[in-house]
């Protein structure tokens, strides 16, 4: 069986394990989006990571989730990723951004504009503002005219990623943003291209990702997606048929990776993976369910085809998290009140294992 400890080819990198480092909100960005010195050094004290992908970055104002995120939309927001790029470089790691538009998971407070979405049916929650949590508004539905616009702002921010430094990146189709919105069957009800049957409602998806690749190129580019999932509110019909004709479509992009979440029977993702050819990164557990990624999901998930094996909590309080792994230690815990609250308290403050003199 594959070894979480072997190398694998990705695009134009070789990455040194198949350990990645999963997208983590972290709310650590300036009011501008610009990222930090402490986000540097948090990448780089993970930067033994085969791959590390970003937290979410908004390629748009309108395109902002939460307050405290970053963005790759200012020539400003591109000069402030340079030195997190290059620390993670120099400490031996590679990076990729995710790019992440909320779609309608978002609020005026937040970006001083309405949400757009594919539909206007507002998401199911209550959503993060300046001044703290507040039900969704309703989103403003995009016109046909404006959805191109929006599907490009991907490659935009993906050239501008470029330009800061990251070895690629990684759409973000997962857990009910835009992307996750137009495939959904109740937050997309458009009569257009975009909707109804299933080639429509890929459709923003691969136009999302064909930008992407013509921008930067397949190699650089990847996409995380969550099938079945119901993340604010999203559901989605024809769960198999939807995804196997989406990894169809990019498949003939020929991106660099599929990253898939555990958000449905394993039955079903085990069809997935027949149905891609390409790389697969597997993140083996439900999102911020109760459990955690640890080395048996990891290899079990190895031993079902999975290339490369994503860790998310993991990593908060286990910067050295591979040499964990690879040496059977016991795993720091985190502390779930910093996640969101800024600062580098419980940021910056995990350290690696102190062996016992």
């Amino acid at each position: 069986m594959t070894s979480l400890f072997t190398s694998h080819r990705l695009g134009g990198l070789t990455l040194p394990n198949r350990v990645v480092m999963a997208p983590m909100t972290r709310i650590r960005a300036t009011a501008e989006g610009l990222a930090t010195p402490s986000m540097a050094a948090y990448y780089a004290q993970r930067a033994t990571a085969g791959l590390i992908v970003s937290e979410g970055v908004q390629p748009s104002l309108i395109g902002q989730s939460s307050p405290g995120t970053p963005g790759l939309h200012t020539d400003e927001q591109v000069t402030s990723w340079q030195p997190v790029t290059e620390a993670v470089h120099a400490n031996g790691g590679r990076i990729f951004a995710q790019i992440m538009h909320g779609g309608r998971v978002s609020h005026p407070d937040t970006t001083g504009v309405q949400p757009i979405g594919p539909s206007a049916v507002a998401a199911v929650g209550d959503v993060f503002t300046p001044t703290g949590p507040r039900p969704a508004p309703v989103p403003r539905a995009l016109d046909t005219a404006e959805v191109a616009e929006h599907a490009q702002s991907y490659a935009r921010a993906a050239r501008r990623a470029v330009d800061a430094g990251f070895d690629g990146v990684e759409l973000h189709g997962a857990n009910g943003y835009l992307i996750a919105q137009f495939l959904a069957s109740n937050a997309n009800l458009r009569t257009d291209r975009y909707g109804g049957p299933v080639a429509n409602r890929i459709r923003f998806a691969v136009e999302a990702a064909a930008s992407t690749v013509d921008a930067v190129g397949g190699a650089r580019t990847g996409i995380r997606l969550s099938p079945g999932a119901e993340f604010w509110g999203v559901r989605e019909t024809d769960v198999r048929k939807l995804y196997t004709e989406l990894l169809t479509e990019l498949a003939r992009l020929e991106v660099a990776y599929v990253h898939l979440e555990a958000t449905v029977d394993e039955e079903t993702l085990i069809g997935l993976r027949r149905a891609w050819p390409g790389t697969l990164v597997m993140n083996p557990v439900q999102p911020m369910g109760p459990k955690q990624t640890g080395r048996d999901d990891a290899d079990h998930w190895l031993g079902l085809g999975a290339d490369l094996i994503s860790f998310g909590r993991a990593f908060i309080a286990n910067p050295d998290l591979v040499e964990r792994l690879r040496g059977s230690l016991p795993m720091a815990p985190a502390d779930e009140a910093t996640y969101y609250q800024g600062g580098d308290a419980g940021y910056l403050t995990y350290s690696s294992h102190q062996y016992a003199a």
